[in-house]
């Protein structure tokens, strides 16, 4: 019988599911995802992670307990230093496997592996997947072929999102779903900035996404842009970002800026961030100081209301649309 292997639907889930996915079923192992995030498990997340962690760490603790609940075998927890040459992610993603094993007890066993393309570096990562594959009976080639596989996946997953699906929509393309064909009635573009965990998660973002499409906005993330857009707005900066996830919100929100190829700029970020704490401060002092993009910072925690998101949204929409008709006069 197949060993299940269970992956929290949160944080970098919405990035790299396809690849992590394909692998393990590729070893033989069978895949479990916790359920999509509700009060329950916001709750358990709240209740059994430190005050101080940020609203999607303390989602994910939510989503552990989850899988602990639904008895997997394993639970796929990596520790996740680096996925670009030069570049770091949050401190949060270094030491998650630990964080986690000291906030809940019992847990079935952790696979921890390092991913770090900090120094180019394949053969690393590679020998990381290689060990998980031998947890399984795999041999070297056959769990090099399950990468090579979940890496070739990964890349379609990504073409998706350069088509213009959000990380939401391209999971389901690729699992074979179909999308329900919207209509094309949009009056508005709207760039949504963040990180994918803060508003692909419907729940704790409020359906963010949903929402402005139905106000008649057509929405664009920075998974839509290509690499190349995004490093043109970072150039921009006098300072090169080594945070990999900062420096694509700061790249993709100055492009905007420049190209002014949007009606406004919303920029979601979780209470609690200290990266974002940094970008976003600096992104909105950007556009203020250009004046010519329209921007909204939205700050998400635990106790945000959907009323006051509504309402902010429809104020938005409302000024936007205000400001095309005043060209146009």
């Amino acid at each position: 019988m197949s060993k299940t292997v269970g992956i929290p639907k949160g944080l970098l889930y919405y990035d790299f599911y396809p690849m992590w996915k394909t692998f393990f079923e590729g070893v033989g192992a069978k895949v479990v995802v916790s359920q999509d995030t509700n009060k329950k498990i916001l709750d358990e997340g709240v209740k059994n992670c430190v005050e101080d962690a940020c609203l999607p760490v303390k989602t994910y603790v939510g989503h552990v307990i989850n899988l602990k609940e639904k008895d997997v075998d394993y639970i796929f927890i990596p520790r996740i230093v680096s996925v670009e040459r030069k570049k770091y992610l949050c401190s949060k993603f270094l030491g998650l496997p630990d964080f986690i094993k000291s906030l809940i007890g019992d847990l079935p066993p952790i696979i921890d592996i390092e991913i770090n393309y900090y120094k180019n570096n394949d053969e690393f990562t590679q020998n990381e997947f290689i060990k998980v594959g031998r947890m399984f009976g795999k041999t070297k080639d056959q769990s090099l072929k399950a990468y090579f596989e979940a890496t070739h996946q990964q890349k379609k997953f990504e073409s998706l999102l350069k088509e213009g699906l959000t990380n939401l929509e391209a999971l389901k393309v690729w699992e074979g779903k179909n999308l329900v064909k919207e209509e094309s009635n949009y009056d508005l573009k709207i760039a949504v900035i963040a990180h994918p965990y803060d508003i692909m998660d419907e729940y704790i973002s409020m359906g963010i996404i949903e929402k402005l499409k139905n106000m008649g906005a057509q929405v664009y993330t920075m998974e839509m842009l290509q690499k190349d857009l995004i490093l043109e707005g970072a150039s921009m900066l006098s300072k090169e970002m080594f945070w990999n996830y900062e420096r694509d919100i700061l790249g993709a929100g100055l492009y905007f800026l420049k190209q002014k190829n949007v009606d406004g700029v919303i920029m979601v970020s979780a209470f609690g961030c200290g990266p974002n704490s940094m970008t976003e401060e600096l992104l909105e002092r950007l556009y203020k100081k250009a004046k010519e993009v329209p921007f909204m910072l939205i700050t998400i925690d635990e106790h945000s209301g959907e009323a006051g998101i509504m309402t902010r949204l429809e104020a938005f929409t409302d000024l936007l649309r205000f400001n095309k008709k005043a060209v146009m006069v």
